[in-house]
């Protein structure tokens, strides 16, 4: 069998794998395991039949089982996504923050405030600061300018309301009004 620093080329290259796919423990995101998995595979199937194999034909199995077992395991991570959910919930960039809304966990002045997104990546709480004004605990907001860092500037959504939505809240109110007066009528009839 073939052999390097003094051991054989299958049992070099389970060492290998396995210790990339520790490092992935250390580093996760799929940097390390693909190799390390196809690299962990060929020195099992090198362990296993390598001996019954001729010396010059061994490399050649093995890096056929790197080939595939290194192509299954790419598959298989890109297909199930162990590490994200194909992207759900993370943001690109800052600018992909303008238009996000979330809630006030920390009341927002001019010069403090925190907020939490409602889709705002792996950690979803931002500083704030508002645009006028103060924004209360618990209003939902809507974040009008990014910045660049953690700190985003907001403004109350309540501020968006235009005299359209007034009126057609208005119009809802008069309807569910109109719908319980309707209701109790029909109570007092029966």
């Amino acid at each position: 069998m073939a052999e390097l620093f003094g051991y054989s080329v299958p049992f070099l290259l389970v060492v290998a794998g396995a210790v990339l796919m520790v490092m992935e423990a250390f580093a996760p995101g799929a940097h390390f395991i693909v190799i390390g998995l196809a690299l962990l595979t060929a020195g099992l199937v090198g362990l296993a039949v390598g001996p019954a194999l001729p010396t010059a034909v061994l490399p050649l199995v093995l890096a056929g089982v790197v080939l595939a077992a290194g192509g299954a395991a790419l598959y298989v991570y890109r297909t199930f996504d162990f590490y994200g959910g194909k992207g759900a919930g993370t943001t690109s960039d800052s600018a992909s923050l303008r238009g996000k809304t979330g809630h006030v966990t920390e009341r927002v002045t001019k010069n403090d405030g925190e907020i939490k997104l409602d889709s705002g990546g792996f950690n979803p709480y931002y500083q704030a600061r508002a645009m006028d004004g103060e924004i209360a605990e618990g209003e939902e907001v809507m974040v009008v300018d990014p910045g660049g860092g953690n700190v985003v500037t907001v403004e109350s959504v309540s501020a968006f309301e235009d005299d359209i939505d007034r009126e057609l809240a208005a119009d809802r109110q008069q309807e569910d009004t109109e719908a319980e007066r309707n209701a109790d009528e029909e109570r007092d009839a029966a």
